[in-house]
């Protein structure tokens, strides 16, 4: 690593080299909804970040389960596993194949449901009371 990565060797550091950094960005993913009338957000974990190790762990046992996935191993039946780039695996078909399935989909009749008006709003939430983001 360079640079400012070279400073961050697990989530400990953030806080050293950003003081308040995480604190801001859960108290933002707690309550960017709320102004919308939605509650607000509440975190796996009581809060607590987890460190590399935990995350190192997460990815190695996604993986496991992707490898199990493309392999057809212990693959429900109702779980499509096609696809046309995965050498090797499964449910590997051709493009042709992929191109034929696909034109067998009816084509769309229109854009979709019109977007949540709630989404189009813009909120200030002024923070003036400092206050625990997870108790």
């Amino acid at each position: 690593s360079s640079g400012i990565n070279a400073e961050y060797g697990d989530i400990g550091d953030v806080e050293k080299v950003m003081p308040g950094y995480l604190e801001a960005t859960r108290d933002w993913f707690r309550i960017y909804k709320f102004p919308t009338g939605k509650p607000m957000n509440e975190f796996a974990f009581n809060g607590e970040w987890k460190n590399k190790a935990f995350a190192d762990n997460i990815i190695k046992e996604t993986n496991a389960h992707w490898k199990a996935l493309i392999t057809n191993k212990g693959v429900a039946d109702d779980v499509e596993t096609k696809n046309t780039s995965v050498q090797n695996s499964h449910g590997l078909i051709t493009t042709d194949e992929a191109t034929q399935i696909l034109n067998k989909i009816p084509a769309a009749t229109d854009a979709g449901p019109a977007a949540d008006p709630s989404t189009q709003n813009q909120c200030f939430v002024k923070r003036t009371v400092s206050e625990p983001v997870c108790a």
